[in-house]
């Protein structure tokens, strides 16, 4: 061994000598290298465990909370969803195809393993700007990876969202969150128990590919980064398919204890989790596992993270049921070991024994540290924003630019890349404020969003994160669906920092309060730490995947204005908001002032009031107030029918503020003449500010006397930017 093991496995020395304690010995080699990554953060969360502890997880939903591959929540009429998001950020900037495709096959299997069929997907991704040759080199690989994994297996991409910033320049964010649907009694679980039962390896063969990929994404990006390539897996969508089905077909037959995807620390961490679970211990021969490769040693067999592979523990007698399922699909199936009682994972490689360690201590027992915390200095100097501070000549160049900033400008040149009508569930794809996924044979369906502001949280994490997760419910009411639980995905710099990890902190705490008032609990998600280059550390970035349920389809709402001559209302209240605006950094720059207000009071109100008027079936379309402001927003619901606006609001606030301010609670409703009495009763019943703002008419957008312009203009400049910057 090295005179320094421990480095070369992201291990302290402080944790090396606990090895040793524990042991009582030395370690191997591999299980030098068992403990590396199952003691890294991205296993272990062992600087994030004691803060999400606190997250609100428990609801009148929840069927499976944090703790299994993902969450399920129940949705009536004996059915359930299974959903999680997780990132693949480190592996996608180095190889970014590669890297954004094993990120969406892995999500994949985590809900197929709940006994779930996957029927939708969605992403979140942040990249630096699209002027520099590197960005768009990621952000091109990225899509294509995204769009080349999940089209191939044939499970639509129907949303997400992208954005542009140079704080995510050396390191791009890669959020994937999936979405399943099961009969809630073949729920799956990833245990392994009954002494002397078999452990299978299911899938595809093992490589080199992956090898130590869960240390590191536990890692900060440096400039050679590069050569980490290997530890950034390969995936192969048309083998994930055929385990798929096999792995459904099975779980049907009702013969297993429990199934695990092999994703981070692959056979690792499968087998030790598993029989912690379990309260059990595992025995496995690593010379049974299939291998593509010649002579790989117990180290790498152990820590390769090949794709679509899986580790099952049958009941006792169903082992040829499981190999003629895997066979039928040409796929291995191999028994490797079996199920002891005494909590210990050994490893053997024919005869010879090269790891013995306690599976409680790998999966439960790694370290857990609360890091120090302290307050930033640039939030010492965060400065009120003043409207008249910023300089602006001609309030229809600035409306155009931000149509035109790539973070606002549609993003059809995206999703045009992903099939998000396969499986033909899809009734409102990507475009509008959430997607709706129908439920075949039932007369209802699945809103899905996912939503953050990295600016936000970086002015202001427990603010902006609270935001993102009332934004998220938002979307959701916005498309006809009550907000049930959420996964969340939360992207952060180095947590030895104390300025990090008081961004962490305060992040969890915001998502807390916000789920906790609007009722949608935590049932999982992923800690994504170290996400710093050379540059320095992204913005906190925690990332809300939100299902609502729609009752019924009728209820299916979009953010399109339908009709001419409807009339528009603004359901919420303008305030004097400008800090952490697109405005405000289109036009100076910066990214500085106080992060708009949240009475989350107010936004269950509002959301209330939408939600009661779609049942009612009054409004026509209802679009969230977000990134841009009322001119912004009222520009996206123009463009689908090409229909014009005439908006007059009473200036009560400044021209800025009322054109581009982001103020949070405001949703933009347009409705028919004849219905306006009725939705102004269930926004005074529900004690919620609300105006009549504007009709839809002709196909000119006016706005007071500070904004006239055609909607075709608006519409190509948007349609557009992206395209042309690349």
């Amino acid at each position: 061994m090295p005179n320094k093991p421990w480095l070369s496995e992201g291990l302290t020395e402080k944790e090396y000598e606990m090895i040793v304690d524990l042991l009582d010995r030395k370690p191997t080699t591999t299980e030098l290298g068992i403990f590396g990554v199952m003691w890294s953060e991205h296993c272990s969360y062992k600087n994030s465990k004691l803060i999400l502890k606190n997250l609100f997880t428990e609801g009148e939903c929840v069927l499976q909370g944090p703790g299994e591959n993902a969450g399920i929540i129940d949705i009536g009429d004996g059915q359930a969803i299974s959903f999680k998001i997780e990132s693949h950020n480190h592996p996608s900037a180095v190889e970014p195809f590669q890297g954004a495709a094993t990120g969406v096959g892995g999500i994949i299997r985590d809900i197929f393993t709940m006994g779930a069929r996957p029927i939708a997907n969605l992403n979140s991704l942040r990249f630096g700007e699209l002027n520099n040759d590197k960005v768009q080199y990621l952000f091109k690989g990225v899509v294509s990876g995204i769009s080349s994994y999940g089209n191939s297996i044939g499970i639509p991409t129907v949303g997400g969202e992208v954005y542009f910033s140079s704080a995510y320049e050396g390191n791009p964010l890669v959020n994937v969150m999936s979405v399943g649907l099961l009969k809630k009694e073949n729920i799956a679980t990833a245990t392994a128990k009954g002494e002397g039962n078999s452990v299978m390896v299911v899938g595809a063969a093992t490589g080199r590919d992956g090898i130590k990929g869960a240390s590191f994404a536990s890692d900060e990006l440096s400039e050679d980064s590069k050569e980490d390539r290997p530890a950034v897996q390969v995936g192969d969508p048309f083998m994930e398919k055929l385990l798929l089905e096999a792995s459904l077909e099975l779980i049907n037959t009702n013969s297993l204890i429990g199934i695990q995807d092999m994703g981070a620390a692959g056979l690792t961490s499968s087998s030790a989790e598993m029989a912690s679970r379990g309260n059990s211990g595992i025995e496995i021969d690593i010379s049974k596992v299939p291998t593509r490769e010649k002579n790989m040693t117990s180290y790498e067999i152990m820590l390769s993270e090949s794709q679509e592979r899986m580790l099952i523990i049958p009941k006792k007698g169903k082992e040829q049921v499981v190999k003629d399922i895997f066979n039928k699909w040409d796929l291995h199936a191999e028994v490797i070991g079996r199920v002891n009682d005494d909590g210990m994972l050994r490893i053997f490689n024919g005869e010879d024994k090269v790891a013995e360690i306690s599976a409680k201590i790998l999966a439960d027992e790694a370290p857990e540290y609360r890091r120090e915390t302290k307050l930033p200095e640039y939030i010492k100097n965060v400065n009120e924003i003043n409207a008249n501070d910023i300089k602006s000549e001609d309030y229809n160049n600035d409306l155009l630019d931000l149509l035109s900033s790539p973070t606002i400008a549609s993003k059809k040149w995206v999703y045009e890349q992903y099939d998000y009508m396969v499986m033909t569930n899809t009734v409102v794809g990507p475009g509008s404020d959430a997607a709706v996924i129908r439920i075949k044979g039932k007369d209802k369906a699945l809103a899905l969003s996912t939503d953050s502001n990295g600016k936000y949280c970086y002015l202001n994490p427990r603010r902006g994160a609270a935001i993102a997760v009332a934004e998220a419910a938002r979307n959701i009411v916005c498309s006809g669906g009550k907000p049930l639980a959420i996964t969340d995905g939360l992207n952060f710099g180095n947590p030895m920092n104390p300025e990090i990890y008081w961004q962490f902190k305060n992040s969890v705490e915001g998502i807390t309060k916000a789920c906790k008032k609007l009722d949608t609990p935590v049932i999982g998600g992923n800690v994504s730490f170290y996400n710093e280059s050379p540059k320095g550390a992204i913005y906190p970035t925690p990332i809300i995947g939100m299902v609502g349920l729609l009752d019924s389809l009728k209820d299916k709402t979009t953010m399109h204005f339908k009709n001419e001559g409807d009339l528009i209302y603004l359901i919420g209240k303008n305030v004097e908001e400008l800090g952490g605006s697109e405005y405000l950094e289109l036009k100076e720059g910066k990214v500085d002032g106080y992060v708009p207000q949240l009475d989350l009071n107010l936004e269950k109100r509002v959301q209330k009031t939408v939600r009661e008027a779609i049942k009612e079936n009054i409004i026509n379309s209802a679009h969230d107030c977000s990134e841009g402001g009322v001119a912004v927003n009222l520009a996206e619901s123009c463009f689908e029918n090409n229909l014009g606006v005439n908006i007059k609001i009473n200036k009560e606030i400044s021209n800025k503020a009322l054109l581009f301010g982001e103020s949070q609670s405001r949703i933009i409703v347009s409705i028919s003449k004849e219905l306006a009495s009725k939705l102004e009763n269930i926004a005074v019943e529900n004690c919620v500010p609300y105006g009549k703002i504007g009709v839809v008419e002709g196909t000119q957008f006016k706005f007071n006397n500070l904004i006239k312009l055609d909607v075709e203009e608006m519409k190509v400049k948007w349609e557009t930017a992206i395209e042309k910057k690349l």
